[in-house]
């Protein structure tokens, strides 16, 4: 195999005094020996953190509430719940993703026999479940007795009716100590709908749903913790309020807090990043965000567990043209990236990011993962209802800087909510619909691995060790070749997907 001398290695290329952006560079092609199924795109996001795809979509109001958490966590990345809301509303939008999926479910939604049908139908309305064990007090730890499922009120009119009344009390247990593979083998000659696992005593102590059997068989690269629950992150902001919510969020089981800022290197973000990991070390931190290596070494300092680089690169987002800071997006991770590498912190690419090209550029030159906004906005996991213009299926987008998103709260990211005069760092717009994340987000991861196939690189930690010895080579695209390199010469063409370009 001839090694590739064209090009120009990444610390070559990115000498460049001008601001460099996806668009203004290529990745020459390596040797292929491997199909693109054999591409493996697990990732390390944080200190302690790993998913199985390098996808995390935005903490945005318009894009990330439990369901986007969930359906991506389901397919292998994380979501970032916003924090443009309440404590509480935040809080139950994690519990929500954290009770999808369960192994052990060490504190199940439990009812007692005084309890009605009423209970029942409202915990099903808020948490999309209704087969819930009966305990004598509704608590962990009490005596079992019974469990209340669709099958035993389906025809109950009388919502008032107790649940004693109504509910099954033949129940096949399995005793505390149980495997999960054991377990599951209950489950699955039992078919039960659920699974109580009580103690010598009778008493309940944990929970296995059947459900859970069958999402870890369709979604076998699901990102999940140590107990087998979905992992889900959230958003804080520096605003003394937050310190509250931070607390909050650890206790709901919350893997991952982003401190989100649009301008992370501040006394604010640096001391409360002080404060955070020193109460609390055990959870990881990305602060951000940051493009320069000063900023980024700051972060690291101050206790960072990953960074969130990007200022300005999103569609929705005007900062650099209204503020007059920020950086081209990959100048922006590349630099940020090899000062990082040296701390062995993971650097997240947020923002900029279009289609499948921009991806695999981000990680290239040295980003771990991808954090998206508009990519996935217009999904169906996305918060918010469709509706069509001029025959267009769409739904509402906006930046956490725009107007509009500062006066329900998005204010505090950019140190503006409490400005009597606002300037807008962001718009208000609408996106396509793209479908279920099910079907949109593994289309784009395997057009990923085609493109690590074009490379020749099997995995990111090889193609990070590819950028860094040199051996991965750039060339840059002149506005003619940007032109050459898309769809040209046709009256007319339809995209195959969208994010395909």
């Amino acid at each position: 195999m001839v090694k590739n001398i064209d090009g120009l290695s990444g610390a070559e290329f990115f000498q460049s005094k001008e601001g460099l952006t996806y668009k203004d560079f290529l990745i020459l092609p390596g040797y292929i020996d491997f199909v693109p199924d054999e591409v493996v795109l697990d990732s390390k996001i944080s200190r302690n953190l790993s998913i199985k795809i390098p996808i995390i979509s935005s903490p945005m109001d318009t894009v990330t509430e439990h369901k986007m958490a969930i359906g991506l966590a389901l397919i292998g990345g994380i979501g970032i719940i916003h924090s443009n809301n309440s404590i509480e509303d935040q809080l139950r939008e994690v519990e929500r993703v954290k009770r999808f999926e369960n192994g052990f479910i060490k504190d199940p939604i439990l009812l007692s026999p005084e309890h009605t049908i009423a209970d029942v139908l409202r915990i099903k309305e808020k948490y999309g479940f209704s087969g819930i064990p009966i305990t004598l007090d509704g608590t962990i730890k009490t005596k079992l007795i019974g469990i209340v499922t669709n099958r035993d009120i389906d025809f109950e009119r009388n919502r008032g009716k107790k649940i004693k009344d109504v509910m099954s009390s033949d129940l096949i247990v399995a005793e505390e100590g149980v495997s999960l593979v054991k377990a599951n083998e209950i489950l699955k000659s039992s078919k039960k709908g659920k699974l109580p696992i009580v103690d010598a005593n009778g008493l309940l102590v944990s929970l296995m749903c059947r459900s859970d059997l069958i999402k870890n068989k369709e979604y076998p690269l699901s990102s999940k913790d140590s107990s087998k629950r979905l992992l889900a992150g959230a958003a804080v902001s520096t605003h003394p309020g937050d310190r509250e919510r931070v607390e909050a969020l650890i206790e709901k089981g919350t893997d991952l807090l982003v401190i989100d800022s649009a301008q992370g290197y501040s006394s604010y973000q640096i001391e409360f990043l002080k404060e955070i990991k020193k109460k609390y070390p055990q959870v990881d931190i990305m602060a951000g965000n940051v493009v320069t290596s000063a900023q980024a070494q700051a972060l690291i300092e101050a206790g960072a567990d990953s960074l969130r680089i990007g200022m300005g690169p999103g569609s929705i987002c005007i900062t650099q043209d209204t503020m007059a800071c920020g950086r081209a997006q990959a100048s922006a991770v590349y630099h940020t990236a090899l000062l990082a590498k040296k701390y062995d912190i993971p650097v997240i690419a947020d923002g900029g990011i279009a289609n499948i090209g921009d991806i695999t550029k981000a990680l290239a030159i040295g980003a771990n993962a991808v954090m998206v906004g508009s990519l996935l906005a217009g999904t169906q996991e996305a918060p918010g209802e469709y509706f069509y213009d001029n025959g267009v299926r769409l739904k509402r987008y906006r930046g956490m800087a725009s107007l509009e998103a500062m006066d329900a709260g998005g204010g505090k990211r950019y140190f503006a909510d409490d400005q009597k005069i606002r300037v807008a760092q962001g718009v208000s717009g609408t996106v396509m619909d793209k479908g279920m994340i099910a079907d949109f987000v593994p289309y784009l991861i395997q057009g990923v691995r085609h493109s690590f196939q074009d490379m020749g690189i099997r995995n990111i930690p090889a193609l990070h060790k590819e950028l860094y010895a040199g051996n991965l080579r750039f060339e840059r695209r002149s506005l003619a070749a940007q032109v050459q390199g898309g769809v040209h010469n046709l009256y007319s063409y339809k995209k195959p997907i969208i994010g395909a370009d």
